[in-house]
């Protein structure tokens, strides 16, 4: 009770204070409430919650959502089964190639999580499945659409928690599974597998298999650096293991079939998760240096852990305001370590910070000074969701926002402004429409997407789903939406009209849920608008409800 309500305190304090600032860890509030477990545990609830009202509800039986072919995004649809909102799918500069549930990708259970991808030497784009039992895959074809070649089962008892990367030819599986360890498998298995045959793969075909230092075998992530041929587990059970204390757990492989234990990074205890790269960025003080950005719950801790023998390194530990479960980040450039973009996964449950009314929140660091890292801005999104896993490519970062689908932010403008004022969303694809016709356009749940990969040279993108499956889309533009060109004809007077009182409220109410689903019908506007609105009456009200002030949130209860 102590902790929970010295919690809500603190969430109270940065709500009320100014936002967009680092600031020093709470020790306090660390000691109660996030070093012992209880925020984490208290955040993998609200997911097994969430999941079992949605199971209740009939939406995680994968096998009712029907395969679907290429869809074009046209006026802000991507219709795949005309006249059925269920698969209708809201987006801007994202066409949908192919879909297949999980029951199609050999999941009873249906419950999907982290995907990587892979491409062979001659070009051929794999991809592996996290799902409830173990990790299905498959072929993305020239065309777009997916190819089903089998699964590697889970090791031991199921859990949705898998997580994926690659390493050079080698996929590396962890899971919160107890007893999974740490699963290497060989993709090249699957370039002679005939589709029509799709393999059951047992654990006699793994490369290796690990669970040195995971005393109870499960690990909440996987990280790779494949530059210097290593991978790390983190969050491991139980955090009172005196070794790692559920931080960073490093093995070579080098030599995939012979992972080799290098030691622990445990002085900031558990590592939800972190990218580990050599350091190429102006700190001349770690140039060459092998240095991983942790998230680290209620901090972005970062490490140096060119010596990993059972020592750690903290370069630096840095909260900030709103600060609620830190989750996980990527660095802008790879190349040039100034900047990186950071979500925070509780923030719009616990209504903390600039993420009070339930719009997912994107923290923006300059990391030029590793040792005094800044938090300088952020940018947030439209549509109420939850904010997950992200990754920057070629100035784009790609975002899955469990409900509200993928969201592909161009982040270019970042170095230049760093508050995060000139980042724009160039393209999405809500994957997710059971919740669109909410006010905000959808809800802070744990549904919908989990994972993405963008990294294919062909340009498809592969989206992980928890409930339905898998969906491989394409972006068609880059590009930020220009300002709406709003001219005061009588259309957008009607919707405005100062003069009749509530006219304004109403409006913004209709247009808060008018581009939810396709409407062609012009009966299906406010008479108002139907009157007012000559020629193309639908065409004409989605332009008037562009050029309207934004409403004002309604205050969230405390």
């Amino acid at each position: 009770m102590v902790a929970t309500s010295m919690f809500l305190g603190a969430l109270a304090l940065s709500a009320s204070t100014a936002y967009g600032k680092e600031m020093e860890p709470n020790a306090e509030l660390a000691a109660s409430y996030y070093d012992n477990g209880v925020a984490h545990n208290s955040l993998m609830a609200k997911k097994m919650d969430s999941w079992s009202r949605a199971e209740a509800a009939g939406i995680m039986v994968s096998s009712q959502y029907p395969e679907l072919g290429y869809t074009k995004c046209v006026n802000g649809f991507a219709e795949a089964i005309p006249g059925d909102r269920n698969n209708t799918f809201r987006c801007n500069n994202i066409d949908l190639y192919h879909f297949l549930p999980h029951a199609a990708l050999g999941e009873d259970v249906g419950e999907g999580s982290s995907s990587w991808g892979w491409t062979s030497d001659s070009g051929r784009e794999f991809v592996a499945i996290g799902q409830f039992n173990g990790t299905a895959f498959v072929e993305i074809g020239k065309d777009g659409r997916m190819t089903y070649l089998g699964r590697l089962p889970k090791y031991s008892v199921g859990s949705i928690w898998r997580e994926i990367r690659t390493y050079k030819n080698w996929v590396v599986i962890g899971s919160e599974a107890v007893d999974h360890g740490v699963q290497i498998f060989d993709l090249r298995k699957l370039l002679t597998i005939d589709p029509a045959r799709p393999v059951q793969f047992t654990q006699q075909d793994l490369t290796s298999w690990t669970r040195q230092l995971l005393p109870r075998g499960r690990a909440h992530n996987v990280i790779v650096n494949e530059e210097l041929g290593y991978f790390a587990a983190s969050g491991a059970q139980p955090r009172t293991d005196p070794f790692c204390k559920s931080g960073l757990n490093f093995f070579d492989i080098k030599d995939p079939s012979n992972p080799i234990s290098l030691g622990c990074a445990a002085d900031d205890g558990y590592v939800h998760d972190a990218q580990c790269l050599v350091y190429r960025g102006p700190d001349k003080r770690y140039q060459g240096r092998d240095i991983c950005y942790g998230y680290n719950e209620d901090t972005l801790t970062i490490y140096d852990v060119t010596n990993k023998a059972n020592t750690t390194k903290i370069i630096s530990r840095t909260s900030y305001e709103g600060a609620s479960y830190t989750h996980q980040g990527w660095v802008l450039d790879v190349n040039n370590q100034e900047y990186l973009v950071m979500d925070d996964e509780l923030d719009e449950v616990n209504r903390a910070g600039q993420a009070a009314q339930g719009f997912p929140v994107t923290y923006i660091w300059d990391i030029r000074d590793l040792e005094k890292p800044k938090q300088t801005g952020s940018y947030r999104s439209k549509v109420k969701a939850i904010d997950h896993n992200q990754y920057v490519i070629d100035g784009l970062n790609y975002q899955s926002n469990y409900g509200a689908g993928l969201r592909v932010y161009d982040v270019s403008s970042i170095p230049k402004d760093p508050s995060g004022k000139s980042v724009c969303e160039v393209a999405w694809i809500d994957i997710f429409p059971e919740d669109d016709f909410l006010n905000g356009g959808g809800q802070v749940e744990f549904l919908g997407t989990w994972s993405s990969y963008a990294y294919f040279k062909s340009g498809y993108i592969f989206i992980n789903t928890i409930e339905r499956g898998a969906f491989v889309v394409k972006m068609t533009g880059k590009q930020c939406p220009k300002a709406p060109t709003c001219n005061a004809d009588n259309c957008l007077r009607a919707f405005r009209a100062n003069t009749i009182p509530g006219r304004l409220d109403e409006s913004q109410k209709f247009c808060s849920t008018f581009t939810n689903y396709p409407i062609t019908a012009p009966t299906s506007l406010p008479k108002y608008a139907q009157d007012a609105c000559k020629g193309d009456s639908v065409a004409r009200a989605s332009s008037a409800c562009s050029c309207l002030p934004t409403a004002t949130p309604t205050p969230t209860a405390a």
